[in-house]
């Protein structure tokens, strides 16, 4: 059975740092391309960053631009983790914050930033709040 696990959100002030993080259970981390997404109220949910193997370094990401340079994902085989490490929090960033797989996708479609369709990831978790405000 497959299964993601969000952890990590909470309230914090602007400029703050979060660590989210994403466990995984039922596949294997590294068949499956791992995306992290927000959704703000009122808001569509929108791509903020994802994470597959392979490419030229072994390992590919991206990231949307309202978050580039702040947040980095990484990911953990040995703990079946993926994480989004966020600095610099700004308001604009509250959101419920989910983790995602996709086995169509693949490293090409993340390094040309096409890694952000929702209806190709099949797996979702549910969600962790990230909420920033002073």
């Amino acid at each position: 059975q497959v299964q993601l696990v969000e952890s990590g959100g909470g309230l914090v002030q602007p400029g703050a740092s979060l660590r989210l993080s994403c466990t995984v259970s039922g596949f294997t981390l590294d068949d499956y391309v791992i995306g992290w997404f927000r959704q703000a109220p009122g808001k569509e949910r929108e791509g903020v960053s994802c994470i597959s193997v392979g490419g030229l370094n072994g390992g590919t990401t991206d990231y949307a631009d309202s978050v580039k340079g702040r947040f980095t994902i990484s990911r953990d085989n040995s703990k079946d983790t993926v994480y989004l490490q966020m600095n610099s929090l700004k308001p604009e960033d509250t959101a419920v914050y989910y983790c995602a797989a996709s086995e169509d996708l693949d490293y090409g479609d993340v390094d040309h930033g096409l890694g952000y369709s929702t209806e190709e990831y099949a797996y979702w978790g549910q969600g962790t709040q990230v909420t920033v405000s002073s």
